[in-house]
């Protein structure tokens, strides 16, 4: 069982940046596949940073070149580094894990939120 709880959330004007954590709890942290996804009201939920099959990060267009996703092993914790924030990237961001091959078995946050507004 994993526990994933998420923080760093807050309302920032746009341009600016903040750090979001996710603390996992469980075991095995240095082989669980890490992510991070965001809910807008009234959209679908989707992904801001997804590890690959190879180990790299993966961003959509919207993000590309503003956020940043890291993982420090020996915290159990995963990082979400947004800078050049814009209005459009106010939702609630959710952390995400599941161990390899086992992506049908996700785990999640309860979310943070992020407004984006002057």
């Amino acid at each position: 069982q994993v526990q994933l709880v998420e923080s760093g959330g807050g309302l920032v004007q746009p341009g600016g940046s903040l750090r979001l954590s996710c603390a996992a709890s469980g075991s095995l942290f240095s082989i669980l596949v890490m992510g991070w996804y965001r809910q807008a009201p009234g959209k679908q939920r989707e992904l801001v940073a997804g590890t690959t099959s190879d180990g790299s990060t993966a961003y959509p267009d919207s993000v590309k070149g503003r956020f940043t996703f890291s993982r420090d092993n020996a915290k159990n914790t995963v990082y979400l580094q947004m800078n050049s924030l814009k209005p459009e990237d106010t939702a609630l961001y959710y952390c995400n894990a599941h161990y390899p091959h086992l992506d049908e078995y996700p785990y999640w946050g309860q979310g943070t939120q992020v407004t984006v507004s002057s």
